[in-house]
């Protein structure tokens, strides 16, 4: 397993902020990570959603943990094993909040992973962070 990390400050209402980073069905409408998306129940642990990201296969995940306001974790299935991400979001004061995503790549698809998907996923990421911001701030 090897994992990397991306986090940024974003400025907003952590309500605001987690609504729309809960909102599977609109990531397409703002995340420039993600096409197309979809949500098979509930934003809970053991919903299953599919995403079809930028740059990469589209694919079935299921959210494994959710800390309502704070934390929500994903599983999806990659060859001859699985990614895990783990998105954060942390209050920091004067209407700030750290943002973060952890990625685990498991299994030996892991080298291949990093050539190939890494980097652009980390610069991804910080799109992505920008993006929440206003469009949370949009909804808002």
């Amino acid at each position: 397993m090897y994992s990397f990390t991306e986090e940024a400050t974003i400025s907003g209402d952590i309500n605001a902020v987690w609504a729309t980073a809960t909102d599977v069905p609109a990531w397409p409408s703002w995340d420039p990570h993600e096409e197309k998306a979809r949500i098979d129940g509930e934003f809970a642990a053991g919903t299953k959603g599919w995403s079809k990201p930028a740059g990469a296969p589209a694919g079935v995940f299921t959210i494994t943990e959710v800390e309502p306001g704070r934390m929500w974790a994903s599983r999806a299935g990659i060859p001859f094993g699985h990614l895990r991400g783990e998105n954060r979001y942390e209050p920091a004061g004067d209407g700030t909040i750290k943002v973060s995503k952890r990625v685990e790549v498991h299994g030996p698809f892991g080298t291949l992973f990093h050539l190939i998907w890494e980097k652009r996923m980390r610069a991804d990421m910080h799109k992505t962070f920008a993006a929440l911001e206003a469009e949370a701030r949009r909804r808002g």
